[in-house]
C-alpha cells in the first residue's frame, strides 16, 4: 500500500493532526532509565540475529555512492555498516555508551569509516537538512515522544531526501509479544504513547505528514534462533536489556510466569523445521517517507 500527501511544513502537520507535544513529568529520570536498560544486557547478540532483516530493508532504498546516511538508534550499527558498505558517507546515533562503542569496533574491523556518537533520537545532534537518507530499524521507535522524533526526522533530511522506518506492528509477532510484558508489568508512565503504534498504519501517516510522500509496506522479519523456544526466552532475558530489566523487576513467581507465557507465546508461533530450534514470522512496518 502507498500513500502520498501533499506537501505541508512541520508546523501544519502537528495542527492537522491536533498534535501538541505532551508533558511528562520526570522526563529526565525517563530518558535515563531507557538509557540504562539498553546498556544492559548485550544487544549487539541480537543485532545479529536481525541482520539478514537490516539487509533485506536496505537493499530496498536503492542507497548510492556518496549519499549521506544518518543511522538513528543504529545500536551497534546495522544499518551503518551496510550503508557505508555501499559508499555512503555514513554517521550513527545512539541513546546507549556501551553500543556506539560496538559500532566503532565494528567498523574498524571492517575497515569502514563511520562517525557514531552517543545522542537522543529527540534531540539530534545535526544540522538542518543535513541527510539524503535517514534510516532507523526497530530503534527510533521507542523514543517516549514520537512526535519530536517525527520532528527530528524531518529536520534533519535534505529536501528531496528520505526517511526509512521499520517499526514492529501491534498485530504481528512482537505485537503479540509486547501483550505478554503488558499483562505482568505495570503501566508506563503517564503521557507515554505505546510503542507499537509506530506501527499502526494512520498513526504514521499523521505522525510524517509534513513529508510530501510516505510510502507504506508489511514486510515479514524471520527471526530464527538455534533454540528451543524455551531457550529463545532465555537468550533474551540474558542479552536483550528490556526482557532482562523486566524480569528483574518481577518476584520470583512472577518471573516464573512470565517465563511460561513468553516460552507458550514462542511455541505457538514457532515454524522452524529443525528440532530444537525456533523460528517465528514478526510483521514489521517499512514506512518510506520523503521530503518535498
Amino acid at each position: 500500500m502507498s500513500t502520498y500527501a501533499e506537501p505541508i511544513t512541520l508546523e501544519q502537520a502537528r495542527d492537522r493532526a491536533g498534535f501538541e507535544t505532551p508533558i511528562i513529568p520526570n522526563l529526565d529520570a525517563i530518558k535515563a532509565r531507557q538509557k540504562a536498560t539498553w546498556e544492559s544486557g548485550d544487544f549487539g547478540r541480537i543485532a545479529k540475529t536481525i541482520m539478514h532483516t537490516a539487509e533485506e530493508f536496505m537493499a530496498r532504498l536503492a542507497l548510492k555512492p556518496g549519499m549521506r546516511v544518518l543511522d538513528v538508534a543504529c545500536g551497534s550499527g546495522n544499518l551503518a555498516v551496510i550503508a557505508a558498505r555501499n559508499g555512503c558517507i555514513t554517521q550513527g546515533v545512539d541513546i546507549a555508551s556501551n553500543l556506539i562503542a560496538q559500532a566503532r569496533a565494528r567498523a574498524a574491523t571492517e575497515g569502514l569509516y563511520i562517525e557514531f556518537c552517543e545522542g537522543d533520537a529527540e534531540a539530534l545532534p545535526y544540522g538542518d537538512g543535513e541527510f539524503d537518507a535517514v534510516v532507523t530499524m526497530f530503534g527510533a521507535m521507542f523514543a517516549p515522544r514520537p512526535e519530536v522524533v517525527a520532528g527530528e526526522l524531518f529536520r534533519v533530511t535534505k529536501p528531496g531526501g528520505f526517511v526509512a522506518m521499520a517499526n514492529w506492528t501491534p498485530e504481528g509477532f512482537i505485537g503479540k509479544m509486547f501483550e505478554v510484558f503488558k499483562k505482568h508489568l505495570p503501566p508506563p508512565p503517564a503521557g507515554i504513547p505505546s510503542t507499537m503504534l509506530w506501527g499502526d498504519e494512520p498513526t504514521v501517516r499523521e505522525r510524517l505528514a509534513a513529508f510530501g510522500e510516505v510510502r507504506l509496506e508489511r514486510r515479514i522479519a524471520a527471526m530464527r534462533y538455534p533454540f528451543p523456544p524455551a531457550g529463545t526466552v532465555d537468550f533474551f532475558r540474558r542479552y536483550y536489556g528490556p526482557t532482562g530489566k523486566a524480569f528483574d523487576s518481577l518476584s520470583r513467581d512472577g518471573q516464573a510466569a512470565l517465563f511460561y507465557d513468553l516460552v507458550a507465546l514462542q511455541s505457538a508461533h514457532n515454524s522452524a523445521d529443525v528440532p530444537g530450534t525456533t523460528e517465528a514470522c514478526a510483521e514489521y512496518l517499512e514506512v518510506v517517507a520523503r521530503r518535498s
